[in-house]
């Protein structure tokens, strides 16, 4: 027989979502810097802002664990 919460296997899921949405993110505005490196500090805001919004969504995840178990 098998214990636990299923909240935890769900948080597990969603965070999978938001580190792939980080590597490519991260990934492509490095990309970015080695095409064009006279844009770094447009590209770096705009990366922390990114960066900050998928944060969010694995925060909303790990709450939903909490609201739904």
């Amino acid at each position: 027989m098998i214990t636990g919460s299923i909240a935890t296997v769900g948080y597990g899921l969603a965070a999978i979502g938001p580190g792939i949405g980080m590597g490519i993110l991260v990934g492509k505005t490095q990309e970015s810097l080695a095409r064009q490196p006279e844009l770094a500090g447009p590209l770096r805001v705009n990366m922390f802002i990114g960066i900050a919004l998928i944060e969010a969504l694995a925060l909303i995840g790990l709450a939903a664990g909490f609201v739904f178990a």
